[in-house]
């Protein structure tokens, strides 16, 4: 399963992320994209969800043998993919939420942009809390990108719009009533049955506005919460530049013909810490579509830009780093389908959709899946959570 339910609150969570963690497959922007392991295109067509069809017909398929080497797992199962998306649905639609038991590790490690929280009954009171707010919730999920084998592990990321009422009690207070959709990104490490890694970011305050609060308001109250929970702010510099001196540029390319990682980490470093955004123009479609946080829809280069100097201005010393990147190479369709994990860190010093500048600096986990053709990126989902955001800001 992927865990598309509310944010942790509970005493487990055990500490915060920062734009450094100790992560081995962490990578600076600066450093040669060769260094980051991965497994890189899956030779052929690979499985992908797209080509399976209706839910019912990988039901129907449910035990018929796997389609590629899966040790450890459940025979249920027929390859990756269908996992990912039958144990989603048999957990959160089925409500067979025991079920984390058997596809969890016990120690689990999530991610998110609000910190490190660890174990398996963390996951099952996160899962129980929101199926009490959101009864008749469903998960639709748009896509899985994956690599990985069966001795290395496979790392996973499903990309889901979950649909529901809020019918019972959330941590934002009683039932509303209305109408709540979402979108979200969950990347896990998977291996032998057993998710034992997850990062997981999502639209919150797309939520809270739908649910009706006013968001800066809720922010306050959930940080209030947590510094009486012992929350510590942030503080430290963010080395985009060393003193005086100029961004490093990534490094020059090694070898001929299109390369999918070198082409991404460039982009998003020129474009983000070298503040070229004039390169959009080079790595983006002119009709390129974007789908944002807060269920933003880019269209064209123009929206692209002005979202992009939107953040740039509200955080002007932001430095975004670049963590794990994978990819599916989608012969059949001639394009790449890529999830790219990042980080981001910068001071609240300029004006702008999260309110005035406060001098607050932020940590953001991110998530971005691109659809690439011809050698340009011509559809991109990239969510992370603005509700942690307003909540970093907030007056204490």
């Amino acid at each position: 399963m992927v865990n598309m339910g509310d944010q942790s609150e509970s005493d487990e969570a055990v500490g915060e992320t920062t734009g450094t963690w100790n992560d081995e497959r962490h990578e600076s922007p600066q450093t040669p994209a060769a260094l980051v392991p991965h497994d890189g295109p899956v030779s052929g067509q690979p499985i992908m969800l797209r080509d399976k069809g209706d839910y019912s017909v990988m039901v129907a398929e449910a035990g018929s043998g796997f389609r590629q080497p899966m040790r450890g797992f459940d025979p249920d199962y027929v390859d990756i993919v269908d996992y990912i998306v039958r144990i989603t649905h048999r957990i959160w639609e089925e409500r067979g939420v025991g079920l984390i038991y058997d596809t969890y590790g016990h120690n689990i490690s999530l991610w998110t942009t609000e910190g490190l929280a660890i174990g398996r009954e963390m996951m099952v009171a996160n899962t129980l809390r929101t199926l009490a707010a959101y009864p008749g919730r469903k998960i639709y999920v748009e896509d899985v990108v994956w690599s990985g084998n069966e001795d290395d592990g496979f790392h996973t990321s499903m990309r889901a719009v979950s649909v529901g009422y809020n019918t019972g009690y959330s941590q934002y207070g009683p039932p509303t009533g209305r109408r709540v959709v979402r979108r979200g990104i969950a990347n896990c490490l998977v291996k032998e049955n057993r998710i034992i890694e997850e990062w997981i970011t999502h639209d919150e305050l797309h939520v809270v506005r739908q649910l009706g609060f006013d968001p800066f308001e809720a922010a306050e109250r959930a940080a209030r919460a947590d510094a009486a929970r012992g929350k510590i702010a942030r503080n430290g510099d963010h080395e985009r530049v060393l003193g005086q001196q100029t961004p490093k540029p990534y490094p020059a390319k090694t070898g001929t013909g299109f390369d999918v990682e070198d082409f991404l980490r460039r982009a998003m470093h020129e474009i983000w810490n070298q503040r070229l955004l004039n390169k959009i123009d080079d790595y983006y479609v002119a009709d390129f579509r974007g789908h944002a946080s807060s269920g933003k829809e880019l269209y064209g280069l123009g929206d692209l830009k002005v979202h992009s100097l939107a953040l740039l201005a509200a955080f002007p010393d932001a430095v975004m780093t670049f963590e794990y990147l994978y990819w599916l190479t989608d012969t059949a369709r001639g394009e790449y389908r890529t999830a790219m994990r990042w980080a981001l860190t910068g001071t609240h010093d300029g004006p702008g959709f999260y309110g005035p500048p406060t001098g607050k600096q932020v940590y953001l986990m991110g998530i971005t899946q691109h659809v690439i053709r011809n050698e340009k990126i011509v559809e991109e989902w990239s969510v992370f959570d603005e509700f942690a955001l307003l909540k970093q800001l907030a007056v204490v």
